[in-house]
């Protein structure tokens, strides 16, 4: 497996990262592949996802919101599953996505630096500790949501958005390589006109992604890049 995997990366000329999660900005990437117009037309479907977002008249807001936070959670580790096997601590020495490197806290708000696929694991673990939490995402009838529940569903997202923007970033040409970029580009575009629609990550989260945003899912709005989460 080991050679199969260096067979893949030295095809596409990806080489090992050798960046460390001290703070510090990543080598910038010549050219983003992600981005080329062969690429980003490449969907799963073509339609408005406007429509597919916009809470329903008969629908509870916190209701739509739980549907489609753990879909979105389900879709994207699924879609990061596809390239886990390229995604290691030797490769992947830091979760980064564009000029960011993201760094993960713990319950006490304790910074750790950490590896991609660490990071990942922890973001996954988190998210399917939080939705099959009855207390916090309820399924039987009556079952009242908690206080925090959408600054609960804005940590999600957020952490959602980071391994979206990580596979991207880091491996895009993965991707490619197995012919899902359509499946990507389009579970991206959705979650990101979801995420608009209730204001649910800080636009400064994710500017470090305009580019592909306003290509994939346009907006009227643009922000500025950050450089460290």
């Amino acid at each position: 497996m080991a050679a199969f995997i260096e067979a893949i990366l030295q095809t596409f000329g990806i080489e090992k990262s050798k960046t460390k999660p001290n703070g510090k900005k990543p080598p910038a990437e010549e050219k983003k592949q992600y981005l080329e117009p062969e690429f980003t037309k490449v969907r799963v479907v073509d339609f408005d996802l406007k429509e597919l977002v916009v809470l329903p008249r008969e629908i509870d807001l916190n209701e739509w919101l739980a549907s489609n936070t753990t879909t979105f959670f389900n879709l994207i580790n699924l879609q990061y599953s596809t390239i886990s096997e390229f995604c290691t601590g030797e490769i992947c020495q830091a979760m980064t996505a564009c000029n960011t490197i993201y760094y993960w806290y713990d319950e006490k708000g304790k910074k750790t630096k950490c590896t991609a696929p660490q990071y990942v694991d922890f973001v996954m673990s988190l998210c399917q500790k939080l939705v099959t939490d009855e207390e916090i995402f309820p399924t039987k009838y009556g079952k009242e949501f908690p206080n925090s529940f959408e600054s609960l569903v804005k940590k999600i997202c957020r952490y959602l958005f980071h391994v979206l923007a990580h596979l991207y970033w880091a491996h895009f040409k993965e991707t490619v390589a197995l012919e899902l970029q359509g499946h990507l580009n389009t579970l991206y575009a959705h979650f990101i006109v979801f995420v608009r629609e209730f204001n649910l990550v800080d636009p400064k989260e994710t500017c470090i992604m305009d580019d592909l945003s306003e290509i994939l899912s346009p907006s009227p709005s643009s922000q500025n890049h950050v450089t460290e989460r």
